[in-house]
Formats: structure tokens, sequence, C-alpha cells
């Protein structure tokens, strides 16, 4: 209880007891994880990795707390079918800088996807996570592979479908 002061009148005070409301808050104990696979074929890559960023996160819980890691563990297969609409495989790229001056690094996104199809959907989700040590433990919760196949058939994933609000074309 929190005790609060309340005026009657000129000069007249009384105490008040006021009832403190608290937020639950998730311990790391508690977390129950639970392993889903999504299959990336025909999806917007920043559709689909913001769906695999708000799983990561564990915002799809009612115990989401933001500073602890509720989330869960994420299986995307078939990256090399990830699709990027209009004329973004031509003329988006992806850069990186090697610390030296003159040092940068530029890469289209059609020879990334056609040589690494993990890395696409790796920096997409990476990009969209809180940019600190919590942020880095999500990220290891995600598991990319560019077909069909993955290893994790033990932890007995289940099938996330994606539904799309809008169609891209």
């Amino acid at each position: 209880m929190l005790a609060c002061r309340k005026r009657l009148g000129y000069g007249i005070w009384i105490r008040q007891a006021k009832a403190m409301r608290t937020t639950y808050m998730a311990k790391d104990k508690e977390i129950e994880r639970k392993w889903y696979v999504i299959d990336a074929t025909g999806i917007p890559l920043g559709r689909l990795a913001s769906e695999v960023a708000r799983i990561l996160r564990g915002k799809h819980k009612s115990i989401y707390t933001p500073h602890v890691d509720t989330g869960d563990h994420v299986i995307v297969i078939n990256a090399s079918r990830v699709l990027l609409t209009g004329n973004k495989l031509q003329q988006k790229f992806y850069y990186r800088h090697s610390g030296y001056p003159g040092g940068l690094k530029k890469v289209r996104y059609d020879r990334l996807l056609a040589q690494k199809p993990e890395r696409v959907v790796y920096l997409a989700v990476k990009r969209m996570l809180p940019a600190n040590r919590l942020g880095r433990s999500m990220l290891k919760k995600l598991k990319i592979y560019a077909g069909a196949e993955h290893p994790h058939a033990a932890q007995n994933p289940d099938k996330l479908e994606y539904n799309p609000k809008r169609v891209a074309k």
C-alpha cells in the first residue's frame, strides 16, 4: 500500500491508503520456448523479417517483457526463394566497410541472393532486433537454410503459416 495525502479543506489534510498496481515481469526460469518453422517461398523479405523478429523478441506472447529474452526459436527454410518487390533485386545494395580508408564494398542483392541467400534473411532480421546484447542473444535462436531441409526435426517445430495482409505483385 502506498500512502498519499488528500486535502479536505483549508489546512486540513488526511492520509489515505492507495493500492499499488504492479506489472508482471517474466523471469528467465519461467519462460517456455517453442520452435517454429517458416517457409520463405514467395514471401516479401521485409514482411518475413518483421514476423521473424516479432517471434524472436516474444511479442506474440502474453508474458512479453522488454528487458528479458522471452522469444521462441525460429527456423526459416527456402531462404533462396524469398521475394524482393519492384526493382530491388537490381537497385538495392548490401554495403560493408573494412575499416580502412576506401574500404567500402557493395554487392547487389541479386548476386547476394544467388551466392548467400541465408545472409539476406539474416541481415534483414538482425536490423529489426535491438542493437545490444539482448538482440544478439535473440539472434542466436534464428536458424536459416537455403533449401527445404533442416536438421532440427528432433525439436518438433510447429509450422507457422504466413498470413499476408497485402499480397505483393
